[in-house]
């Protein structure tokens, strides 16, 4: 019997017995904790079909069976994959929080820190059915210290700012508010989102091509995991990590909360107000217009039947009637009352 199985009624691969004497295989589950062994080991198998499905991977080691000895086919198979594999939106969010909470743990564990270091994986946080936050961290092992870190390996993302923000458009992620809904949905005490530098947009590059700080919001740090180089997020993380420790709770006094509440309704009423009044000036000037138009349009109706007197020196009781009913003016005055309206209700 062959080592893989298919059970199609139950539509899973079962693997009967299986060995592998691979140097390299080896000494990366020879470093990992038995616990960590099976997770990472089906890891590896789902993102060796994805790469195998694109069938670049048999195409690669045809061209280079014959030039290349095992163990750099083996390292260049790796970087190769490792490439490809970054670029595919269904594994690089998986592969970028995994990767960036290694290099964070293992140099937090190099400089002695206490920090502990976690993954939220598929667990929703604070918020109802909200995931956002890939990775928290403790400071100091205490429950109530916490980083939480949202790895945004997206091209679309924005900066957005709370200047240029219009609530009534549709809405979106940005950096802004992902910082601010990882920090709530965490309940944590800082915040940083990481960008990789060959997938970030290019405002948000251009404002913080390294390190930054949004006051009061959060941190952003630009890697460049291809690389290898977290550097970026260790600075940021030192930071956001000296205000986590110093944050101080809040201590509310419910007489001076009243106190402030009342004064806010204060002001907004006579910000309400104001807007009547305001409106009140525009139904007055749309009046005055009306009046000035019907004004404009009797002098000129009255002009017209002077001049035809003084030119044929006689008005007739037709020329009264007309003059009396005015119906050319009313006609004349209602297309232009349509038109005021119009603009009103454009503005």
């Amino acid at each position: 019997m062959g080592t893989i199985a298919i059970n199609q009624k139950l539509k899973r691969v079962q693997i009967n017995e299986f060995a592998i004497d691979n140097e390299i295989v080896f000494n990366y589950f020879n470093n990992l904790s038995s616990t960590d062994r099976d997770d990472k080991f089906l890891r590896a198998l789902y993102i060796g079909v994805l790469a195998l499905m694109e069938d670049r991977l048999s195409s690669f080691l045809s061209k280079t069976s014959n030039e290349l000895g095992t163990e750099l086919e083996s390292l260049k198979m790796i970087f190769d994959m490792k490439q490809e594999l970054f670029f595919k939106s269904a594994v690089k969010g998986m592969a970028a929080e995994e990767d960036i909470a290694t290099a964070l743990q293992d140099y937090l564990s190099e400089k002695k820190i206490k920090d502990r270091v976690e993954l939220t994986g598929n667990t929703t946080g604070a918020l109802p059915k909200n995931k956002t936050g890939d990775i928290l961290c403790y400071l100091d092992g205490q429950e109530d210290k916490r980083i939480v870190i949202e790895c945004k390996f997206d091209k679309s993302l924005r900066l957005g700012d709370i200047e240029s923000k219009d609530i009534f458009t549709k809405r979106s992620d940005t950096a802004w508010s992902q910082l601010i809904e990882a920090q709530v949905n965490r309940q944590a005490k800082a915040s940083i989102i990481v960008f990789d530098i060959a997938l970030v947009d290019a405002s948000i590059l251009k404002q913080f091509d390294s390190v930054g700080y949004i006051p009061e919001i959060g941190f952003v740090a630009i890697v460049d995991s291809q690389k290898g180089d977290y550097r970026n997020l260790f600075i940021a993380y030192f930071l956001a990590r000296d205000i986590a420790l110093s944050a101080k709770s809040i201590q509310l006094d419910q007489q001076v909360l009243t106190v402030l509440m009342k004064r806010i309704i204060k002001d907004l009423s006579g910000t309400l107000s104001i807007k009547n009044l305001v409106q009140a000036n525009i139904d007055n000037n749309v009046a005055i217009l009306q009046e000035l138009e019907k004004g404009m349009l009797l002098m000129e109706f009255n002009f017209n039947y002077l001049a035809k007197f003084l030119k044929d020196g006689t008005l007739t009781k037709a020329d009264l009637l007309q003059f009396y009913n005015g119906e050319e003016v009313k006609e004349k005055y209602l297309q232009i009352e349509k038109e005021i309206q119009k603009q009103i209700e454009e503005k």
